[in-house]
């Protein structure tokens, strides 16, 4: 990104004052636009933790909540609405303790097991394969099953697949249609483990690359589903591990995963997610930017190896991690503010620049843990800013990506961390409408944008903003709509350039007609 000024070795504090009006110019290279933007970049995950699966997706046939076959109808319609493109399950760390056969046949006798990894709380398996799979079906999204090699065995994973996808006369197929299920399901995206570096075994990568070659040889594709095999890749900074597994693995694998998440982490604290200082939110920004230098070095790592990019990363978890809330009664349930919106939009921002080699990115988690799309309360339901954020950029999913030169001021945080005031990313879709999506990080003063548009014909712009009087404000369930889209009109073009007036602190994206 070109800077033309700076706000030279500014240190944010109380007393911080700049002018009410800042300038900032973009050029958008229409005819550079070669690479798609895979609709996978806006994956989710769901994993065995808290309330995400059982009151947050899943309440049973049952339940006074209403629901579509055991699935809460509110929160169903609000992620069918996203355009979910990918949902990965059943984790995380649970993933390596989750024996799928636990899962399976009629509820009232699957054995209740106790969640190791998230505080001992029972898990009865009423939510299992088929209610996984069947979900994502309706949802008209992609599975990714995250297999067991932690602590499971290469005969389950290979049965497991094959219960899944196997259309033939075979044991698991056959046991598959015993539970209610004869046509097999698609299933393409498959992890062969998860963090294996930690949660997953705590291995080295040497010996992981021996078990990768060893379990991924096992699962099998049936009849036309072609697997797309992931391995467990590296945590944010550990470089020899996507090294190593480069090297000893290469393209046997279809997939490497990269796991990156914005904590605050100050005194042994990860950080509130509603009572932060304006340096706080700055320097989330630093580091929630931060994940492009991570992504660049894991792909230099890659091209080494694989100069022909047959290897994808796959980013399967990012996002913010807070602390718990103090009130909450489950696992790792956090509030969600505009400061999680921005975190939302500067990280796909940058996601879109990569996508030769990135190939699908899953944010953590998609309801009522970490930076979720969701909160649920009883019967109750309110969508997070996060949500929104997502709501307005599924116009970029599997549109061209349109290069860009931006020019603005930035601002120096703690720890050495430089952020743009203005992040930018646009794309042409298929039937050739072109989207600009804007973000002004500046807490405190509007952004006066010039976009040039050479080559590009448009008449006008339409859009939507999100924004609040507060960056702390947040959705209640007292008050659902304080952090809500709406229109934005402060916008005009004339003779290929577009002028748009951001206010402070405020996400847009723009339709050109």
């Amino acid at each position: 990104m070109k800077t033309t000024s700076f706000l030279s070795s500014l240190l944010l504090t109380a007393s911080l004052t700049v002018s009410a009006q800042e300038s900032a110019t973009i050029t958008i290279h229409s005819d550079q636009g070669k690479q798609i933007i895979p609709k996978e970049i806006y994956g989710q995950f769901a994993e065995h933790l808290g309330s995400c699966i059982y009151g947050g997706l899943w309440v049973g046939e049952n339940s006074s909540i209403p629901n579509i076959n055991g699935y809460r109808k509110d929160v169903f319609n609000a992620l069918k609405d996203l355009h979910v493109p990918a949902l990965r399950w059943p984790g995380g760390c649970f993933a390596d303790e989750y024996h799928w056969m636990d899962g399976i046949g009629p509820r009232k006798d699957r054995p209740k097991i106790v969640n190791s990894n998230w505080g001992g709380v029972i898990e009865d398996n009423s939510f299992g394969t088929n209610e996984f799979l069947n979900l994502c079906e309706m949802l008209g999204c992609e599975p990714y099953i995250s297999g067991n090699v932690g602590s499971g065995t290469v005969e389950e994973l290979d049965k497991w697949v094959e219960y899944m996808t196997s259309s033939g006369d075979s044991p698991m197929a056959n046991l598959r249609r015993k539970n209610g299920r004869d046509k097999p399901w698609n299933v393409k995206y498959l992890g062969i483990g998860n963090e294996s570096w930690g949660c997953g075994g705590n291995m080295r990568p040497e010996y992981y690359s021996d078990l990768f070659r060893r379990y991924s040889t096992y699962c099998r594709n049936y009849n036309g589903n072609k697997l797309f095999k992931i391995a467990s890749g590296a945590s944010d900074y550990d470089y020899k591990w996507t090294d190593v597994l480069m090297n000893r693995v290469g393209t046997r694998m279809d997939g490497l995963s990269l796991h990156y998440y914005t904590v605050l982490g100050w005194n042994g604290s990860k950080g509130s997610a509603t009572n932060f200082s304006k340096d706080d939110f700055y320097w989330t920004m630093g580091k929630c930017l931060e994940i492009e230098k991570v992504i660049k070095r894991h792909c230099d790592i890659m091209d080494k190896y694989d100069p022909n990019k047959h290897v994808a990363l796959i980013l399967d978890e990012w996002g913010t991690w807070w602390d718990q809330e103090s009130d909450a009664k489950t696992a790792l349930y956090q509030q969600n503010s505009l400061r999680d919106a921005f975190v939302a939009a500067l990280s796909l921002n940058v996601f879109h620049k990569y996508t030769d080699r990135l190939k699908m990115a899953n944010i953590a988690q998609v309801v009522n843990v970490l930076q979720s799309m969701i909160l649920t309360k009883g019967n109750k339901m309110i969508l997070t800013p996060t949500y929104y954020v997502f709501e307005m950029y599924k116009v970029h999913q599997d549109a061209t990506f349109l290069p860009l030169d931006l020019n603005c001021k930035t601002i120096d945080v703690r720890d050495g961390r430089t952020v743009p005031l203005v992040s930018a990313t646009a794309s042409r879709d298929k039937n050739g409408v072109v989207h600009i999506s804007l973000a002004n990080v500046d807490m405190d003063n509007t952004q006066e944008i010039t976009i040039n548009l050479p080559g590009i014909n448009a008449k006008k712009a339409t859009g939507e903003i999100l924004t609040s009087q507060k960056m702390i404000d947040c959705n209640t369930f007292d008050n659902p709509d304080k952090v809500k889209l709406e229109p934005f009109k402060d916008s005009k073009i004339k003779d290929e350039v577009l002028k748009v007036k951001l206010p402070a602190k405020s996400i847009v994206t723009l339709e050109l007609q």
